[in-house]
């Protein structure tokens, strides 16, 4: 299936802006069951400095700055990506979890070394006691690793509620368990704070899921919006990505942007201005089958 995908992101200022400097996250990744076919990135006002770099994580990644004053700035990033889902996993397969987690501590191929790195907490996804018992259950000894990550996804999707109004990305992963409430970044970050807790390497994936539902399938949650879920690391696999926000393995529905430790790794928009006073922002996201 080929998306088009368009994602603009508009900001309104109630004095005028002098100077901003912005990080953009917007050119969807290459990677195994995804292509990017073409990408265009539309700034207005027309910025002074427009380049583009890879990030540690192999994002793309556009810096821009705008020098001459300006209240409102329009950032649109359109793109054309072929999704080829792989295969599934053999779920029952996959070895058991306390194997995974010593293979990263004790393994030190470029491969594993790589996965190993997100094993541990980052800015956003804090580990306490609380993470640990509510990750215990699903995870007795000697269990399946996938078995095992897909029955924790289930269950922050079911003891979770989907509410954009309970939380903001600074809203820590203790408070998203205390409340049970939150968005697709927060249930990201509980999943990825239990897997982590337990030695397995995951990391957070954001990108935008099907906006136009099927004839037989209800709207998945996320849509016109950037979304988010995690991927787990399994050896000799490689990575699964799973959506605890629809209780799935990601799949045809849904389109990588870009991925790292936490949030704070991949915003699609990131930057700071001089001047502005209030402002709002204003985000449109769209994901149409091409074809």
């Amino acid at each position: 299936m080929d998306y088009r995908v368009s994602h603009t992101t508009t900001y309104r200022y109630a004095e005028p802006v002098s100077i901003c400097h912005n990080e953009l996250r917007l050119t969807p990744r290459n990677r195994p069951g995804q292509s990017t076919l073409r990408s265009q990135l539309l700034v207005e006002p027309t910025p002074s400095t427009l380049r583009t770099h890879v990030d540690y994580f192999g994002n793309a990644v556009t810096f821009l700055t705008l020098q001459e004053p300006h209240d409102r700035l329009t950032i649109t990033a359109m793109s054309q990506v072929a999704v080829n889902p792989l295969p599934p996993p053999a779920i029952a397969d996959t070895p058991a979890w306390e194997a995974v987690a010593a293979r990263l501590r004790r393994e030190r191929t470029a491969e594993m070394v790589g996965a190993s790195e997100l094993v541990f907490e980052s800015p956003h996804v804090r580990i306490d006691d609380e993470v640990r018992r509510f990750a215990a259950p699903s995870f007795p000894a000697g269990r399946a690793v996938l078995p095992a990550v897909l029955e924790l996804t289930q269950r922050i999707h079911d003891a979770c509620t989907y509410d954009p109004e309970a939380t903001t990305v600074a809203t820590p992963v203790a408070e998203v368990l205390r409340e049970r409430r939150g968005v697709c970044q927060d249930f990201a970050h509980l999943e990825l704070a239990c897997l982590r807790s337990l030695g397995l390497a995951a990391r957070y994936v954001s990108g935008y899921i099907k906006t136009v539902p099927s004839a037989t399938k209800a709207r998945l949650v996320g849509a016109d919006a950037s979304h988010a879920w995690l991927a787990v690391y399994v050896p000799d696999l490689g990575w699964v990505d799973v959506d605890p926000t629809n209780d799935q393995i990601a799949g045809g529905e849904h389109v990588t942007l870009a991925w790292g430790r936490d949030y704070g790794d991949v915003p699609p928009v990131k930057g700071v201005v001089l001047g502005g006073g209030e402002h709002t922002m204003r985000v449109a996201v769209d994901v149409v089958p091409v074809g």
